[in-house]
């Protein structure tokens, strides 16, 4: 049996030919790759036999495409830029400056971190798809534990033995009531004392329980009455501006811009309320090491 025709070429052979029929000279040819005549006269003449056609007329005087050769040569361009597009991109990739990162976050942490991370990105890695997913806090940990997320923009807590986390922002604590409250009128921050007698809107112990323990924690014995317990920071907020009673919020949430509503502040020091980015730690997307220098680091953080 007669073996196959062997039809398969390299990318050194398209190298040696592109030069050559753009040369049409295989001394200048052979200058443009660093080499010498004779081993580009041999690519020249495999990628012929491979290819099973003349691509060249060439004699003592002149070099000259063939027809075949004048659309092989096209073929031949198209390929090299894809390999060296292909090539880059792999790079780009390998780099984290291309390639998907998908992206959790809150109501709340779009309005101070979201944004300028977004615009960042868009700055400085171009080339990165971002798929964003509002979801809930619970629901981020979940989907970046089942791999669904790269990064997540949630609250604490959360199993630190398979996530990471950063603190990317730090806020007050405030209290959110309707805008008639007589809490709006006092002119100064308030005490637990001051909510003793409140319908107070709380937040769900296992699917909102960073803000439930803040919202106990600065209560603490004054013993308000908890009308209801929700999840999220936005639905509290809309709960208040129907009168259903008073809450307590992140001080961003004022650019939610519910109308209705009053916010206070609160006699607690310093900023407690954190916003973390946290990742898998076993992930392996680099676009998600890049996106990671882009975020605060711990000395950065202001409000």
């Amino acid at each position: 049996m007669t073996p196959a025709h062997d039809r398969s070429f390299s990318l050194d052979q398209l190298s040696a030919f592109v030069a050559v029929a753009e040369e049409l000279h295989f001394g200048r040819a052979a200058e443009r790759l660093n080499m010498t005549q004779p081993p580009l006269s041999r690519q020249v003449q495999k990628l012929e036999r491979a290819v099973g056609v003349r691509l060249l007329e060439r004699d003592n005087r002149r070099v000259v495409l063939t027809e075949a050769g004048r659309a092989f040569l096209t073929e031949a361009r198209r390929l090299l830029t894809l390999v060296g597009t292909a090539g880059d991109l792999a790079r780009r990739i390998d780099q984290g400056a291309a390639g998907t990162l998908r992206l959790g976050f809150t109501a709340t942490s779009a309005i101070r971190t979201l944004g300028p991370l977004l615009r960042r990105m868009s700055e400085e890695l171009p080339g990165v798809d971002v798929i964003l997913h509002e979801r809930v806090t619970a629901a981020q940990l979940e989907g970046l534990l089942r791999g669904e997320l790269d990064l997540g923009l949630g609250r604490p807590p959360f199993d630190a033995r398979m996530l990471e986390s950063r603190v990317v922002f730090r806020e007050p604590l405030c209290a959110v009531v309707p805008g008639n409250h007589r809490l709006a009128t006092l002119g100064r921050p308030l005490a637990p004392a001051d909510f003793a007698d409140e319908k107070v809107i709380g937040y769900s112990p296992r699917q909102a329980r960073y803000f439930h323990d803040l919202t106990v924690g600065f209560l603490g014995a004054s013993h308000p009455r908890i009308e209801q317990r929700v999840q999220q920071i936005l639905t509290v907020i809309l709960l208040v501006a129907t009168g259903r009673g008073v809450a307590f919020v992140p001080a961003s949430a004022r650019g939610l811009g519910v109308e209705g509503v009053a916010y206070c502040d609160l006699d607690v020091p310093g900023e407690p309320v954190e916003l973390h980015a946290i990742w898998h730690r076993e992930s392996t997307n680099p676009v998600l090491q890049r996106v990671l220098t882009m975020l605060p680091k711990h000395h950065e953080i202001h409000e």
